[in-house]
């Protein structure tokens, strides 16, 4: 029997020693060992028990994931793609570096990341520029890129996407509403006009030819353009109940946020006011409850409750209630040309965040049969193995000639929650010969022996010969010593 694993931590429990406010000896007595043990743990010269990291869990109400690196682990991801670039071919930092300064503090590499990323912005905003004023017809209504849309998905993701408040209101008004007593749409179209006054109205598509949803403040009234099925309108209606019911709650939390700019404020409000129309539609105990006894089906969890398929892989994202915990799954959405237009990483699933995925991720392949459900059981080069599940989603589209817009959604977890997942049924979830290798994208990963790279190894110096062919297009590579 291969031996036990052993954990050192000592700058995560340090780490979360400082942000209790907690000194070594009330920690030591939180967790019933000696403060000079404790000295040691955090000096990285004992290893943490499993009886301490459960019990660190357990009195700190926190992951065993994050105390066993995940955090740190995804930092790595970060700056290594960000040292990654020509720029600092120079510094002359190893990978040891990098995981020295992962491991003393996330905060610090996302910190550097948010840092380079404002790099990158400003070095395409030049480029763009640049570009407009050679034909300064263009130049008129240039558009900057999104820099607040990701700083709103990092605070999400700091939030683990959980907002409890936003989640236990949804609840009551789910409950004192009667939402689940009849078709969702029914029930919030009698909500809005019983609570605020507000009527509901169906548009047709050449009245609104570039919306889904407006709200008219003077005649209090919704409209829905008739291109929204029934799941996209009743979520639109839950929408702006969230923003007449908890405006408030909202803005505390954006307040709270750190977002300084006014794009990102506005962003962040949004993306609250989708999260409360999800819970409103999903309520967090009987959806947990109902997830957990349909081993995580989610079309029929999307029949039950009303919902799209996009909006139950969503809503499952967020089920991280303390005592009621689902699985931890990560989220992406993608288009055909390969962007992201959303993700949310949980368990440790490390996503680029300067670039695509692997390609040998079968996310991609969801595009070649719509609405055809894919599943697939993955490898980082960790060793990490994922069970991972993606099919096409669709917006609304404009009618004939113009079809909605398509998306391909992933939705996964750890191997080691995959049994409680419907769609494992007939994987050999042992069996690690099983997994397809995957990296985090081409850039980064260090797998030598991969034909659909887009770009060489970073690590590894490449020798390309007039009569010999590797598998990889970009040569033979060398392994560095």
């Amino acid at each position: 029997m291969a031996s036990e694993k052993k954990v050192f931590a000592g700058p995560r429990v340090r780490r979360l020693r400082r942000e209790r406010g907690l000194t070594q000896a009330r920690m030591a007595a939180d967790l019933g060992i000696s403060a000079s043990y404790l000295n040691l743990i955090e000096r990285d010269q004992r290893p943490v028990s499993v009886q301490v990291l459960l019990k660190l869990a357990e009195v700190y109400d926190v992951e065993l994931r994050t105390l066993g690196g995940d955090n740190e682990a995804q930092a790595l991801t970060v700056l290594r793609e960000v040292f990654s670039d020509p720029l600092f071919r120079d510094a002359g930092l190893t990978i040891q570096d990098l995981r020295e300064i992962a491991s003393a503090s996330p905060a610090a590499a996302d910190a550097i990341s948010n840092l380079y990323r404002a790099y990158q912005e400003s070095v395409t905003n030049g480029s763009m520029l640049a570009e407009r004023l050679a034909d300064r017809d263009m130049l008129d209504g240039a558009e900057a890129p999104g820099l607040p849309l990701e700083e709103v998905r990092d605070f999400i993701n700091s939030r683990n996407n959980h907002f409890p408040e936003l989640d236990d209101a949804a609840e009551r008004l789910y409950a004192s509403a009667g939402i689940g007593s009849e078709e969702p749409y029914v029930a919030l179209r009698t909500a809005l006009r019983d609570l605020h006054g507000v009527s509901t109205r169906i548009a047709p598509a050449d009245l609104m030819p570039h919306e889904l949803r407006r709200y008219d403040r003077h005649r209090q009234t919704i409209f829905l353009s008739e291109l929204l099925d029934q799941p996209g309108r009743s979520f639109q209606l839950a929408y702006q109940l969230g923003y007449f019911e908890q405006s408030r709650v909202i803005e505390d939390i954006v307040e709270s946020s750190g977002l300084e700019s006014e794009e990102a404020q506005r962003l962040c409000r949004v993306a609250l006011a989708n999260y409360f129309a999800a819970a409103l539609l999903m309520p967090y105990g009987p959806f947990h409850k109902t997830a957990e006894a349909t081993r995580y089906d989610i079309r029929l969890l999307g029949r039950r409750f009303g919902t799209s398929f996009e909006q139950v892989c969503h809503r499952l994202t967020t089920l991280q209630r303390p005592g009621a915990r689902g699985i931890p799954f990560f989220l992406i959405r993608v288009d055909n040309a390969g962007n992201v237009s959303k993700r949310f990483s949980a368990a440790g699933f490390h996503f680029a965040r300067f670039g695509g995925t692997c390609p040998r991720w079968n996310v991609h392949d969801a595009f070649r049969v719509p609405g055809e459900i894919y599943t697939q059981v993955v490898q980082m080069e960790d060793g990490t193995r994922y069970f991972s599940i993606a099919r096409t989603v669709s917006r609304a589209g404009s009618g004939i000639g113009v079809p909605g817009d398509q998306y391909v959604v992933g939705l996964g977890c750890e191997i080691g929650h995959a049994r409680k997942i419907v769609y494992s049924q007939g994987y050999d979830l042992d069996d690690e010969r099983g997994a397809m290798p995957i990296g985090v994208n081409c850039r980064l990963c260090e797998r030598l022996d991969c034909s659909q790279r887009a770009f060489p190894p970073l690590k590894h110096r490449l020798t390309v010969e007039d009569h010999v062919r590797g598998i990889s297009p970009f040569g033979v590579p060398v392994r560095d010593a």
